[in-house]
């Protein structure tokens, strides 16, 4: 995925597992006696609810408050750059005293001789059901910390582990909206009413499984590298375990108990759950303010409830709210306590329930794979097909996410993508073609996609002939060769790069594809912009538009020969409070003037680039710094943003829609597209009286923007548009599918028109000029 701007936002971030590991100050309780014990070479130690047995050999064991192990491990993995990956074979416990006097077992890693001077050692302490772990490595400059790893076997579990994301809600400091930040993963285990949580600072989940634990290590002054993890035997949640166990003044958690926080019907009563830690050795009372607002900033509840929090322990409180016919509500509850806040938000939204099915020339597709299956692989489907989503661009067996098999059990199209090496030798090409176009049809794939935005440097043009000699022709020649019916689509462009495309012309390349794919990578400008002249790819250049790209395409397309136009990946970036990207309204309107844009213009398919905030590399850990993060439809805990409901909206009007013609006002600010639908014809309309860029205002020497709340009104202009209608009434229905009946007088319709998109069923549009 192409970050056009990936600069900071200037957050800091607290970071508290690692800042209290360093300090030595987990707490979880009442302290109980420790009492240490080394006989025939074990070592234990033994405290309330827990125990550690380390062995000759290298194996520590943990054992709960009954003496039965529930996990072990014997082995550490440090990585290198010179001695590469090294894997102790031994060790030796002893017991030692901190340096506050309690006791704690060290264990003297052997390391084989291909690991040169490097040496490690395990240091283990113990409280109550909790124990601290740390491995030290020295003895080389080369360390690749990231790459640490220790052995683990959960033994006689009741149910698969866990991998829990640790995050808190923070206010900007430098206003706009709160974000979620990182403070830790768990990975989590079960057997029976007893849990464990294994917490660490940051451990990536794909690198963890039932054998090792990633462990990245923190560079030290003196060189050396520390690995830390903290495991606590407890019934709470990951997150109270977190707060408590790091002695947080406060810790909050909020959930729903619908699915995707989504619901059905008015009148359901909607469930909002907060659990609340108290990490201070004493009770605390606190205050829980509580809210709902709607999209259009109604408040649809408040309520303050006081509670007495339990010390080193939690209170379970709920709400509950009325939902309303359809729409889209923030909820948030507070913890307060003096002067002390902690805060959490989540989502509530309706979808309205899909009103026929997908056909096979459908425009709506998801650009990445589903590999976020929370709840489960079944439910996400279900949201996929009932918000509109036909199509996956890439699905193969051994591949992340789902298996071809999983789409054609419901009928969903699927393509796949796969990544070449312009570097290969034609021998290599020849291999690598030859592979991949069998994994292509083996995958049942209707389109394959021969790479992903390798037209760097962009706007140059320079790439396009290796890509044809290296990609291209190499699996243009083995489709031929096998009689596959595959079709083909060059690698997905980043952004519209023209002189890309006419070099690739020129060499050859366009008889080599069926369809011509690429990427829009719009910046902070509204989906219609199309700049005229030379453009700027630079990091927060003119180059990253939608509609000018797509139009200067479709200009070549002309020239060269009709081929279907594929967007692979289209997207409403919420990095919060960045100028460059959308606030969460903007995001709503442009996904779906997107769409209805992508839809007037002919484009063969649009995949939205994608369906969960996080990184597939570690999902749901919240990073508010990187973009790339920032690009679902959904919430890291997997809520709706009001993206979704804007996807699923264009779906359900524009899918079986067909264009009619742009829309001519005497007002040249005014904008609106016709289209035929089964139920009628249906105007998109719109004003550009605010100009065409977004967050306008924001400070020239910073990457930083102070979003509004989504609920505000980021239009300053508002415009009367009086409209003949076709009946007695008029039918508005905003980016996220809201409906207002709009009455009608003397047979016409006043209208509002601003920045935001609008759809309108009732309006007779058959003259030349809209408007009265």
């Amino acid at each position: 995925m192409t970050k056009p701007n990936d600069a900071g936002a200037g957050f800091t971030r607290r970071g508290f597992l690692g800042a209290t590991f360093a300090a030595g100050a987990l707490l979880v309780a009442a302290q109980s006696p420790i009492r240490a014990n080394a006989t025939a070479g074990d070592v234990t130690l033994s405290a309330d609810g827990v125990s550690i047995v380390a062995s000759p050999g290298g194996r520590v064991a943990i054992r709960d408050g009954s003496g039965t192990i529930r996990l072990q491990g014997s082995k550490f993995q440090t990585k290198d750059t010179v001695t590469g990956i090294q894997v102790s074979t031994g060790g030796t416990p002893t017991l030692v005293t901190l340096a506050d006097g309690s006791p704690a077992i060290r264990m003297d890693y052997v390391m084989p001789a291909a690991a040169g001077p490097i040496a490690v050692y395990g240091l283990f302490s113990i409280s109550t059901r909790h124990v601290r772990l740390e491995w030290h490595a020295s003895g080389s400059s080369t360390f690749t910390p990231e790459g640490f790893l220790f052995s683990r076997a959960i033994l006689s579990a009741t149910e698969p582990d866990g991998y829990v994301a640790l995050t808190e809600w923070k206010r900007d400091a430098a206003g706009g909206i709160p974000f979620e930040d990182a403070v830790g993963v768990a990975h989590t285990s079960a057997w029976g009413a007893l849990h464990g949580l294994l917490i660490l600072d940051r451990s990536r989940q794909a690198w963890t499984n039932s054998t090792w634990v990633h462990a990245p290590g923190v560079l030290q002054p003196d060189g050396s590298v520390v690995s830390r993890a903290d495991f606590f035997f407890s019934d709470k949640r990951p997150s109270a375990v977190a707060s408590i166990g790091t002695g947080q003044d406060l810790g909050i958690e909020v959930r729903t108990d619908r699915p995707f926080g989504l619901w059905t019907t008015a009148g359901q009563q909607l469930t909002i759950s907060a659990q609340v830690a108290n990490g201070a050795a004493t009770d605390r009372a606190v205050d829980l303010v509580w809210w709902a607002r709607d999209f259009n900033g109604t408040l649809l509840a408040s309520q303050t409830d006081s509670v007495v929090v339990p010390a080193t322990g939690t209170l379970d409180h709920a709400f509950t709210l009325t939902a309303p016919g359809s729409g889209f509500v923030v909820t948030e509850v507070a913890a307060v306590s003096g002067g002390i806040e902690a805060f959490a938000r989540t989502n509530l939204a309706a979808v309205p329930p899909r009103d026929h099915p997908a056909t096979a020339d459908s425009m709506f597709g998801m650009a990445n794979y589903p590999w976020l299956q929370v709840p489960s692989a079944s439910a996400v489907l279900d949201l996929w097909q009932s918000i509109g989503v036909d199509r996956v661009r890439i699905s193969y067996d051994g591949g992340p996410g789902l298996p071809p098999s999983a789409f054609d059990a419901r009928g969903m199209s699927h393509n796949i993508e796969l990544q070449p090496s312009l570097t290969a030798t034609a021998a290599e090409a020849t291999a690598w073609a030859d592979t991949n176009t069998a994994t292509a049809v083996a995958a049942g794939a209707e389109y394959f996609e021969v790479g992903n935005e390798l037209n760097r440097p962009f706007n140059t043009g320079t790439a396009a002939q290796s890509y044809i000699d290296k990609a291209l022709r190499p699996v243009h020649d083995r489709v031929v060769a096998t009689g596959a019916s595959l079709k083909l689509l060059n690698n997905g462009l980043a952004g519209m790069d023209e002189p890309w495309v006419q070099n690739f012309h020129a060499g050859g390349g366009w008889d080599l594809i069926d369809g011509i794919a690429f990427h829009p990578g719009r910046g902070n400008f509204t989906p219609d912009y199309e700049p005229q002249g030379p453009v700027d790819a630079g990091a927060n250049g003119t180059y990253w538009n939608f509609l000018g790209g797509l139009r200067r395409l479709k200009a070549l397309i002309a020239q060269y020969g009709p081929k279907e136009i594929w967007m692979t990946e289209a997207y409403a970036c919420t990095k919060p409070n960045a100028w460059w990207y959308d606030t969460y309204r903007h995001a709503a309107e442009n996904v779906f003037l997107s769409l209805a844009l992508a839809k007037a213009e002919g484009v063969r398919c649009v995949c939205w680039y994608q369906f969960h905030d996080s990184v597939l590399g570690n999902p749901q850990v919240a990073n508010p710094a990187d973009a790339e993060y920032h690009y679902g439809l959904m919430n890291r805990d997997t809520s709706a943003k009001p993206s979704l409901l804007a996807y699923a909206n264009a779906a359900r009007l524009l899918d079986r829609a067909t264009f009619v013609r742009w829309l001519s006002f005497a007002d040249p600010e005014n904008k609106g597209l016709l289209f035929d639908t089964p139920e009628g014809e249906l105007a998109v309309l719109w004003n550009r009286a605010d100009g065409y860029i977004l967050n306008a205002d924001h400070d020239p020497a910073g990457s930083t923007f102070p979003a509004p709340e989504l609920w505000l009104d980021p239009w300053p202009t508002k415009t009367a548009l009086t409209v003949t209608a076709t009946g007695a009434s008029v039918t508005q229905i905003d980016c996220i599918g809201q409906e207002t009946p709009l009455g009608v007088g003397a047979g016409t319709v006043a209208l509002t028109l601003d920045g935001a998109p609008r759809i309108y069923r009732g309006l007779d549009c058959s003259g030349a000029q809209l408007g009265i």
